[in-house]
């Protein structure tokens, strides 16, 4: 059987788009999959939602 890792395809860095490599994979070195960990960790990679406010004729409800 093969090795899954030898299947992987070859995709650049996402952060600095060189080449990746196998140790820090999907990055290319330690410092890109750090600099990604801080995104992360800063909340730049978070999904935007929408609120839902009541409608006008609706009461809030209370906490109990």
């Amino acid at each position: 059987m093969s090795d899954p890792v030898r299947l992987r395809p070859k995709r650049p860095c996402p952060i600095c788009a060189k080449p990746s490599q196998q140790k820090f994979h999907p990055f290319c070195s330690a410092r890109c999959a750090q600099v990604d960990l801080n995104r992360w960790l800063g909340g730049h990679y978070a999904i935007p939602a929408a609120t839902d406010e009541p409608a006008p004729d609706e009461q809030p409800r209370e906490a109990t």
